[in-house]
């Protein structure tokens, strides 16, 4: 039997998640061959009553506004230790399902990887707004794949499965944060431990 991947957890919304990858990726070349990339996020309410149907939770605690501002810091801090460019985005009423179902919809087209790092682009390096549906047409036709797939997910009832899958996923592993890996038994939260993983990897 294959060794199982290491996992990921990542969030679009985490400027941590962004970061910790961007470590991997300069470690391990094109981390989205060797890890499995699982999506998590705030849920709405379709998804977070599909979630409870199946007996699961979203473990994650909202932060405080001086949590949010010592991450909004210290996020900078980390971005010019990589030197990587950051422009802090602006979220207004996000609907996180967007990107993040996009995402699986993206992957079962060939298109995940090329997808992510678009995201993130738009996201951390333009500081756009990839919740809406005129961010994520010119994020899809970057990564090439069509816009209509990636927009058409939060509709289709096999990408939204999956994402419930996903999230029961992260609700039975106990992942309460982000970015989180997953090497066997070992768990490694947080971007301060990712040189922790790849000793352990």
């Amino acid at each position: 039997m294959a060794a199982r991947k290491p996992r990921l957890y990542f969030s679009f919304r985490s400027p941590y998640s962004w970061l910790a990858v961007e470590r991997l990726t300069r470690a391990l070349g094109r981390p989205h061959e060797v890890l499995e990339f699982i999506p998590y996020w705030d849920p709405d309410a379709r998804t977070e009553a599909a979630l409870t149907a199946r007996g699961g939770a979203f473990h994650y605690v909202q932060m405080s506004k001086p949590k949010h501002l010592y991450l909004l810091q210290d996020a900078k801090r980390l971005a010019r230790r990589l030197d990587v460019p950051m422009r802090w985005p602006i979220d207004v009423d996000p609907w996180w399902e967007l990107p993040h179902l996009g995402f699986l919809a993206a992957r079962e087209h060939g298109a995940g990887e090329a997808f992510y790092r678009e995201v993130i682009a738009a996201r951390w390096q333009r500081g756009e707004d990839v919740c809406t549906p005129e961010v994520l047409t010119g994020v899809a036709e970057r990564a090439g794949v069509d816009p209509a797939v990636v927009l058409g997910a939060v509709d289709d009832e096999a990408v939204r499965a999956a994402g419930v899958d996903c999230l029961m996923r992260a609700y039975e592993e106990d992942i309460f944060g982000i970015p989180y890996l997953r090497l066997g038994p070992h768990r490694f939260w947080g971007v301060d431990r990712v040189d922790d993983f790849l000793a352990a990897y």
